[in-house]
């Protein structure tokens, strides 16, 4: 089935994107919507190949391609998007779904505990993900366009008392994101967010599934979390031709359980 949004077809045929953190969740779910519009997909994943492939082979039609890299390191950040355009030709979308969380309760936590969790965080969920971001971006200038979807969080915004470091990374990227939209919208790139609350993913489902889920689900009025097809719906959407003017926005996907304005 086509994903249909305001009356027209999300089709990507032949479109080349590159999804980092596509092993399992939100970015699996964003891989098989790709794919099923035509795209040729690229799964990153840093660590658990077995999952990688597991998404490989639920996607349809066999253009599509695994890429293994630690986005903390800058050198494999460049390599990666480099063995993209090897493959592919080009890249003309990029979602930033990688990401990490490490409990780190301020009252409880040693010092070396804090500090190694920002350090953890920080690395990956912001400082790897502007590398990687720098580098499709210089691939998108020289092609002519590109799209950027950056996964931040409801947390951003929020808080995250138990994680402050995942808060701090994902408001840190939420201003990347808008400072680059400014940045990039004269080479016809252009950079969107979103930015969930709790997604029913393997990641958290010892939270919500567990003790705390009843009151997770409460916090919004549909009472329940998100699904991870909800979530790459509307990262399709944004990544879809003639959304140029939506350049810059973050889009909250959290069920109204944490409105701002």
């Amino acid at each position: 089935m086509r994903a249909r949004r305001f009356g027209g077809t999300v089709n990507f045929k032949d479109k080349v994107v590159l999804i980092t953190g596509a092993a399992q969740g939100i970015g699996r779910a964003t891989a098989r919507q790709f794919a099923d519009q035509g795209a040729r997909v690229v799964i990153h994943y840093n660590s658990d190949r077995e999952q990688a492939e597991k998404t490989l082979a639920s996607l349809r039609s066999d253009s599509h391609a695994i890429i293994q890299a630690d986005i903390t390191d800058a050198d494999q950040s460049r390599k990666l998007i480099e063995s993209v355009v090897r493959d592919f030709g080009r890249l003309d979308t990029l979602v930033n779904n990688a990401a990490i969380f490490e409990l780190h309760p301020i009252a409880t936590s040693s010092y070396d505990e804090w500090r190694e969790a920002w350090q953890n965080t920080i690395g990956a969920n912001l400082i790897g993900t502007a590398n990687v971001t720098f580098c499709a971006a210089q691939q998108m200038i020289r092609q002519g366009g590109g799209r950027i979807v950056n996964v931040s969080s409801r947390g951003a915004f929020r808080g995250e008392p138990d994680a402050p470091a995942y808060g701090a990374s994902k408001a840190g990227l939420n201003a990347m994101s808008q400072s680059l939209a400014q940045a990039l919208a004269p080479h016809n790139v252009f950079v969107y967010v979103v930015a969930p609350g709790f997604v029913d993913t393997e990641r958290v489902a010892w939270k919500v599934h567990g003790a705390e889920g009843k009151a997770i689900s409460d916090q919004s009025p549909l009472k329940r979390v998100a699904r991870p097809d909800e979530v790459a719906r509307t990262i399709l959407f944004l990544a879809s031709e003639g959304t140029d003017f939506l350049t810059g926005c973050i889009v909250d996907i959290n069920g109204a359980s944490y409105l701002r304005s």
